[in-house]
């Protein structure tokens, strides 16, 4: 999968059913080239410059399913 497909898919959290956002970042392990975590924006990112709410910031192990339109993840919010 490429990261263009993954960034356009809606996170949902299966604690709450809760929308998260889009995925905006990832994080890899230098050694392996495996995904560590994914991070998505929090707050108003019209004024972006502006946002001082911290990402939402995931464990990929979190990541439950990631299916043709929507990422579910485990977390507690």
């Amino acid at each position: 999968m490429l990261y263009s497909e993954l960034k356009c898919k809606d996170v949902i959290n299966v604690k709450d059913c809760k929308k998260l956002g889009k995925i905006s970042d990832l994080e890899f392990d230098q050694c392996t080239g495996c995904i560590k975590k994914v991070m998505i924006p929090c707050g108003n990112k019209i004024l972006g410059f502006l946002n001082c709410e911290p990402d939402i910031v995931i464990p990929f192990k979190d990541i439950c399913q990631i299916g043709p339109d929507i990422i579910l993840v485990d977390i507690r919010c």
